[in-house]
């Protein structure tokens, strides 16, 4: 029974712990995924061996991870800072779309700048389209109470469409040919690649300098303050002297520059132009990669390198064993299903244990 009470005892304070959480699901996740290559995989010990061999057995591995993980920590962040605000902000693709076409547009039509000041221009042309658009949501919920998840929704649709027109065959952006695309970014406005042997370039140190800049905000200002006292209740913030609307139109735009700085990013690094085929569906990945890592900017970075590390890991796999890439996706909605699992029970457990607590003091009074 004593060694019983210690499990019980050892096991109630790693619960208590987010990053506990995380990494539980994570572990049972990729249990289940091995489970899962066992039962489809005609070659279940090569395919498994090529996923670690993919992810960590080079350096062209390593860096795949970081390139798959760089925009899903820029748009993880630009999720976790509204949810902190209390805000179920689903516009992180329209921001995206629009960075990326305000990064191409500097990119290419601004000539003769030195490097540095052109790619800083190009990056911050495209923060800047994040920051308005999503401040335009932010101002809806603030002012007009328009809820976020239809107002961001809606936008997304918009910008998708206006993608469609501007590269279409009479937009603006569009480049001479078949191809609906913009013009080529010139040279002197990519960003650098860091390995020449995996497509890893410098915008993971922009990503990785964000989530230190997001700690700090959150945690070390007083804006960030704000943020998270709105978050937990706008009502008590309100009586305490916060301006919740201010709040919240302030939370959004930052959110939008993260996710217009990832769109923008995207094509400065990697597509050098803007192109009708970019969907920025990895948004909808950056959501899980923010609740996986509780809302924190470190744990929102490492389970963004955890989805990067997944698909470079099934991406070396594909090429060795007969396993779809649509294995990726089936183990990461495992990692969130059993994520979601566990912190259900162990509120569920707080709850009662507190029900009990007050029920027994009732009694005593």
């Amino acid at each position: 029974m004593a060694t019983r009470d210690r499990v019980r005892s050892l096991w109630g304070r790693i619960t208590e712990s987010e990053l506990a959480l995380s990494l539980i699901a994570v572990a049972l996740g990729l249990v289940a995924g091995a489970l899962i290559l066992a039962v489809t995989s005609s070659e279940p010990f090569v395919a498994y061996g090529a996923f670690w061999q993919g992810v960590l057995g080079s350096r062209r591995g390593l860096g795949e991870m970081l390139y798959y993980g760089t925009q899903l920590i820029l748009t993880g962040l630009s999720v976790a800072i509204s949810f902190r605000c209390g805000i179920f902000n689903l516009g992180a693709q329209g921001n995206i779309l629009l960075g990326a076409m305000g990064a191409a547009w500097v990119g290419y039509w601004i000539q003769g700048l030195p490097p540095l000041l052109h790619v800083t221009l190009a990056l911050l042309a495209g923060a800047a389209l994040g920051v308005v658009w999503s401040a335009i949501a932010g101002y809806l919920r603030a002012r007009l109470n328009m809820h976020e998840v239809i107002t961001t929704l809606l936008m997304n649709y918009l910008v998708i469409n206006f993608k469609s027109w501007i590269v279409g065959p009479k937009g603006p952006m569009k480049a001479p040919g078949l191809i609906p695309a913009s013009p080529p970014v010139l040279e002197s406005a990519r960003l650098p690649r860091l390995w020449s042997d995996a497509r890893l370039h410098a915008g993971v140190l922009i990503a990785l300098a964000c989530v230190v800049v997001v700690w700090y905000l959150l945690f070390r200002t007083r804006l960030g303050y704000k943020i998270r006292a709105v978050g937990l209740s706008a009502s008590a913030a309100e009586y305490g002297g916060i301006r919740v609307a201010r709040s919240i139109v302030v939370t959004m735009a930052i959110s939008g520059f993260l996710a217009g700085l990832a769109g923008a990013i995207e094509v400065l690094a990697v597509n050098y132009r803007f192109s009708q085929d970019l969907s920025a569906s990895y948004a909808w990945d950056a959501i899980a990669a923010a609740l996986l890592g509780g809302l924190h900017p470190v744990g929102t970075a490492l389970a963004a390198l955890l989805f990067g590390a997944l698909s470079a890991g099934f991406t070396a796999t594909q090429g060795v064993a007969d396993v779809s890439r649509d294995t990726v996706l089936v183990i990461t909605a495992l990692i969130i299903f059993l994520m979601v699992l566990i912190r259900s029970r162990k509120t569920t457990a707080v709850a009662t244990k507190g029900g009990t607590s007050s029920a027994g003091l009732e009694q005593r009074t």
